[in-house]
């Protein structure tokens, strides 16, 4: 159990809820501006040498395609995480690790809100 302990009950879950819903906010309006991206690097991936390894100018288009395709991923990972932490908010579970059942502290909620680990199970580990 993290050894910084909060007791659930007084968890001021309004507040993550707000903290949550402005990041997922934060997450959705980033969203469309990086398909945006994807989309105008596979556009110039068109209109250009389909010689990446070989034209210095496809290169760039190839990294810069890769770059975006990773961010989208991320921030829909990122989204998702949010979703997950907002239903255990509504479940009642918010602030519970999910590995050993012992309390998340309030400093950690409030810099990850979003996490279902105490410190201890740090990325699920057991």
């Amino acid at each position: 159990m993290d050894t910084d302990k909060l007791d659930t009950d007084k968890l001021d879950t309004d507040k993550f809820r707000r903290l949550l819903e402005e990041e997922r906010a934060r997450k959705l309006a980033l969203l469309p501006a990086l398909s945006a991206d994807i989309a105008s690097a596979n556009e110039a991936r068109q209109n250009s040498n389909v010689d990446d390894e070989h034209d210095p100018e496809g290169a760039t288009i190839a990294f810069e395609l890769s770059q975006a395709s990773a961010l989208l991923d991320q921030s829909r990972s990122g989204l998702a995480e949010v979703d997950a932490a907002l239903e255990r908010i509504e479940a009642g579970t918010y602030g519970i690790c999910t590995v050993c059942g012992g309390q998340i502290s309030e400093g950690r909620l409030e810099a990850r809100p979003w996490t279902p680990f105490c410190i201890r199970h740090t990325g699920g580990r057991a």
